[in-house]
């Protein structure tokens, strides 16, 4: 199920998408799959392929907030800007964090989309 909003945790090993609307929170996972090779830029391909499932699984929701460390973020904004320019419209927001609780993305994604409704002028009860 594609819900309307989502908070992506993301590190250069693991991403927690959690994609919300106002009665249903549903969460799910992905890993990195690291493949140990001799050849040069071995990381860089493994790295490239991690953040293409990130953005395939972000791909069909309307509003993403991107919530990671500043290093991660970087390097998938980065990703993002030069191979999947099209999902950054669907990006509102990017929040450097440590690492938070699921609760803790849960308030802080709802907390910034109540701010992104109100400069919108829409109904701040979200």
């Amino acid at each position: 199920m594609t819900l309307a909003r989502a908070i992506a945790r993301i590190d250069h090993q693991n991403a927690q998408i959690i994609e919300f609307d106002e009665t249903h929170a549903e969460s799910h996972k992905i890993k990195a799959h690291t493949l140990h090779t001799r050849q040069h830029g071995s990381t860089v391909r493994t790295e490239h392929e991690f953040f293409g499932e990130i953005c395939a699984a972000l791909a069909n929701i309307p509003e993403v907030l991107i919530a990671s460390s500043h290093t991660a973020q970087s390097d998938f904004r980065h990703y993002v800007e030069k191979h999947r320019p099209a999902l950054s419209k669907h990006i509102v927001g990017w929040e450097i964090v440590d690492a938070p609780t699921e609760a803790q993305l849960v308030a802080l994604a709802k907390q910034q989309f109540m701010k992104i409704d109100q400069m919108k002028g829409k109904n701040p009860q979200r």
